[in-house]
This record gives C-alpha cells, sequence and structure tokens, in this order.
C-alpha cells in the first residue's frame, strides 16, 4: 500500500497560510479600532446632526450603509440626530398624481395639493423607510415630523423679485413654504434620552395650524443650533465645496465661505447649504460639513480618522 505524504503536506501548509492571512486582517481590524479609539473619545455623548438628502435614498446600497453607520454612531457613545429631505420621491409622488410643481431660487412652489403630498411622501414613505434602514441595522429609531409636538414651529417664506418691464419689487407667493421660527428641542431630547434616534421629516407648523415644506438642510441647521450639537453634517451629491480649479477645500471659515459666495466661487445650489453651515455654527455648532454621500461609511470617515472627508466650516 503506497502512502501520499505530499498531499496532507501542501494541504497542512495552505491552512497555516490561510489562517496567517485572516490572523493579518484580524490585526489590520484591532489596529484600525485603536486609530479610531481617540476621536470615538473626542464625540462621545457630544450630539451629530445629519442631513440624509433625497438623491442618496434611491441607492439601497447607500442606504444601508448609512444606516449601519448611525447605529455604529450610537453605540460608540455619540448622540446622532437624522434630518432628511425627500424632493425626488415628491417630486415623483407629484408627476404619478398629474399636480403641477415649479420652482423659485430653489424652493418647491407648494399650494394645498402639493403640500398634501409632501406631507404624505415625507412623513410616511421616506421617513419609514430610513426608520427600518436604521432599525434593521440593529438600532433603535423612532420617526417624527417637525409637527409633532411642535417641535418646528415655522413662519412663511417671503420672496421678492423687480419686475424687469416696470421696475416695482413684485412679492412671490411660495404657497406652504417655510422656514423655523423656533425649535423645540423637549420631543428630541426625549427619544435621545431613552437610547434612541431621532428621525426627523422636514415638515413644520405655523402659528395658526397650517403645515409647511421646508428645505431639510435648512431644518438641520435649525436644529443643530438648537441642540447646541458639536457637528452638523450636509450629505450631498458633490465632494464638498470647490475652489475655481475644481479642487475640494477641506476648510473655511464663515468669514472665509462669505467671501467665496460673493465672489461667485461658490454659486448654485451650494450656496443655500454653506449659509446653512454658516448660520448653524455662529449659532454655536462647533463645526459644519458637506460631505459626499455617495461615499460608503463617509460619516465613519469624517468623525473616526485624521482626514476626515469633505469641506469644513467653522467660526471665525
Amino acid at each position: 500500500m503506497s502512502s501520499q505524504p505530499d498531499e496532507p503536506v501542501y494541504q497542512g501548509k495552505d491552512e497555516r497560510v490561510q489562517g496567517l492571512r485572516q490572523l493579518a486582517k484580524w490585526r489590520a481590524t484591532a489596529r484600525v479600532l485603536t486609530e479610531a479609539l481617540p476621536y470615538i473619545l473626542q464625540y462621545d455623548q457630544k450630539t451629530v446632526v445629519v442631513k440624509y438628502g433625497g438623491n442618496a435614498m434611491g441607492d439601497v446600497g447607500v442606504a444601508e450603509h448609512f444606516a449601519q453607520d448611525i447605529v455604529l454612531m450610537r453605540q460608540t457613545g455619540i448622540e446622532p440626530v437624522v434630518v432628511h429631505g425627500g424632493g425626488p420621491q415628491i417630486g415623483a409622488m407629484l408627476k404619478r398624481l398629474e399636480i403641477k410643481s415649479s420652482f423659485v431660487d430653489g424652493l418647491r412652489v407648494t399650494d394645498q395639493a402639493a403640500i398634501d403630498v409632501v406631507e404624505m411622501v415625507l412623513t410616511g414613505t421616506v421617513n419609514k423607510q430610513i426608520v427600518s434602514a436604521i432599525n434593521n441595522a440593529g438600532g433603535r429609531a423612532v420617526g417624527i415630523s417637525g409637527k409633532d409636538g411642535q417641535m418646528i414651529v415655522a413662519k412663511k417664506i417671503v420672496r421678492t423679485r423687480t419686475n424687469p418691464t416696470t421696475g416695482n419689487i413684485e412679492t412671490i407667493d411660495l404657497g406652504f413654504v417655510g422656514e423655523p421660527d423656533k425649535i423645540n428641542t423637549q420631543v428630541i431630547e426625549t427619544i435621545v434620552k431613552a437610547d434612541m434616534i431621532a428621525v426627523i421629516a422636514p415638515v413644520g407648523i405655523g402659528h395658526h395650524g397650517e403645515t409647511f415644506n421646508i428645505n431639510a438642510d435648512t431644518v438641520a441647521g435649525a436644529v443643530a443650533g438648537a441642540l447646541n450639537a458639536n457637528r452638523l453634517l450636509l450629505l450631498t451629491d458633490v465632494p464638498g465645496v470647490m475652489d475655481r480649479q475644481g479642487n475640494l477645500i477641506e476648510r473655511l471659515t464663515s468669514k472665509e465661505a462669505r467671501a467665496l459666495i460673493a465672489d461667485g466661487t461658490i454659486s448654485g445650489g451650494m450656496i443655500p447649504k454653506v449659509e446653512t453651515c454658516i448660520d448653524a455654527v455662529e449659532r454655536g455648532v462647533h463645526a459644519a460639513v458637506i460631505l459626499d454621500g455617495r461615499i460608503q461609511h463617509v460619516l465613519l470617515i469624517e468623525l473616526f480618522t485624521e482626514h476626515g472627508a469633505g469641506t469644513m466650516i467653522v467660526r471665525e
């Protein structure tokens, strides 16, 4: 009977190589955790408000990674508060229901028919999808809107423009489009104290009980200021604020940001985001960051690594 010593020798060698590779992987994981430790301690028991944009929600993979990031943030001692948008979802539903919609200065003109759809989509479909994703990732999320507990008391936005023919100043009626007038933090603080994660739909209530559609960036900034948050993180679909050569600007003071708006370097849809960040830091938020929400685990990269990501805006 012949023996076959080569087979067990090679098999054992392969197993040892595989074991060494697995050990190296575990060591790499341990190294990442130890490198993140100082940042985990830095944000322990700190409030971080995250604005989650409607465009990112359409990608299942991005939504799953976002939910994992939020749960991990909570497990490391951070107190995350999520404010979400839902513009693409609202637009799709309005189109489906054949309700016409237009924009003025980036704000959706919202009549009575449209506000009903806005509230249904934001507080119903979108809000509960995010809550479910976070809960499925192991968290404990609670979905609310600004109307709950009169958390966001809003006032109507008024826009004006100059008539090119007459030169007269005309008022533009945006319908039920508002901006935060007062943030009552009690509901949010109650949820946080219960070791849960608040997920907020940007719908507010007026002083006379009317419902207002509010820009999600604006709500996130106002909530961050009211909570005296350590960080405001705005997830968008660009790397951050870019200079005239197309390079990412990693850090700006509020004064520098205003200057870039004035000279046209910051333009278009980036202007309201930067203005939200400026307003937040001037309300007491330690720093506001504009991030590319399409990057996997970008929240963890920003919070738990030395380099961070996106553009950070701070006070003078």
